[in-house]
């Protein structure tokens, strides 16, 4: 009996051990390894003539009450309107998306009306392989985003470099009744340890309200996928050994959901998306990666095993004996 509770002892501690890693050895650690190691100088802002060429995709389902404010958003960029594409992809909206879509073709906003439904990622790939977008760079978003005008530009600036593949921006969240800015502990933190892994060149996936991306780079993706946003940069890592930049000046702005429920399902998406993306990204975890397999371990797949190890610290707090008398 002596062995069974040595063995579940030591079984509580490495559980214990794995989550105090995740959430606050890690960061603690990465700021240390960056201050060592890490370098990221911005460069300067690019000139009209030497600005890429840009669409920016914006996927939509059924947006009636925020596409026009979205579209208007877009037309406001601060991007030479030749350098700039504006292409709205309804993945078959049964509201007033597409009509309200269409009112602004003669300002230049491309409509791609798919009829069926078939998820944003599916309907990504659709658009790349049909070859909808013919510029330098796509800078995806969505429907419910609000991108500041100077964000193009900031993000164009790291493509003079051929080694950056992807630049992500910093998403700011917002309260939908009072529009302050309600970034929480948890989202802060999240953006530091963006912040810190870029510096390192391990920086982890974008966020989908806003980043840029190579347009040979995007390769398609299956299109079950359910974290497009994660898989899409660091698949085009995997392929090229490309750079993913986090730039913290070019910002978006999204409401935060109206209702716990929907949060909830939308934080259960990210962690089953998590799973997921493992079984396409593994070779990542190769140290043979560098930084990046750091990360990636530290930050993703031991933040998503953090549940089961929860449950083995439960599992060996149990009693035996105390279990037979029951």
């Amino acid at each position: 009996m002596e062995t069974v509770e040595t063995i579940a002892i030591w079984f509580f501690w490495i559980c214990f051990g794995g989550i105090a890693y995740a959430y606050i050895v890690y960061p603690i650690l990465l700021t240390i390894l960056t201050r060592l190691f890490g370098k990221q100088i911005t460069p300067p802002l690019l000139d009209d003539a030497s600005l890429p060429s840009i669409s920016l995709l914006i996927a939509a389902y059924n947006e009636d009450a925020v596409i026009e404010q979205r579209i208007q958003n877009a037309l406001a960029l601060d991007y030479p309107r030749e350098k700039l594409q504006i292409i709205i992809a309804s993945d078959g909206s049964s509201d007033q998306t597409p009509e309200i879509v269409r009112r602004y073709a003669s300002q230049g906003v491309r409509l791609l009306d798919y009829k069926t439904r078939s998820g944003k990622t599916a309907m990504l790939n659709r658009a790349i392989r049909d070859g909808e977008v013919q510029t330098d760079l796509i800078l995806l978003s969505d429907a419910n985003s609000h991108t500041s005008p100077d964000a193009p530009r900031l993000l164009a600036r790291w493509f003079a470099d051929p080694k950056v593949g992807v630049v992500c921006g910093r998403l700011v969240l917002t309260d939908p009744k009072t529009g302050n800015n309600v970034d929480s502990m948890y989202w802060k933190y999240e953006t530091f340890l963006k912040k810190q892994e870029s510096k390192l060149g391990a920086l982890l996936g974008s966020n989908g309200a806003i980043y840029a991306i190579r347009t040979p780079l995007f390769q398609p993706i299956p299109d079950s996928t359910i974290i497009d946003d994660f898989v899409i940069p660091l698949q085009a890592k995997l392929d090229t050994g490309c750079d993913i930049i986090y730039d913290k000046e070019a910002v978006a702005e999204e409401e935060t959901p109206h209702d716990i429920g929907l949060e909830f399902r939308r934080r259960t998406r990210i962690g089953t998306g998590g799973w997921q993306a493992i079984a396409m990204l593994w070779p990542l975890l190769n140290p043979a990666r560098g930084w990046v397999a750091f990360t990636f371990f530290s930050h993703k797949l031991l933040r998503w095993i953090c549940p089961f190890l929860m449950f083995g610290m439960v599992a060996a707090n149990a009693n035996p004996e105390e279990a037979k008398k029951q």
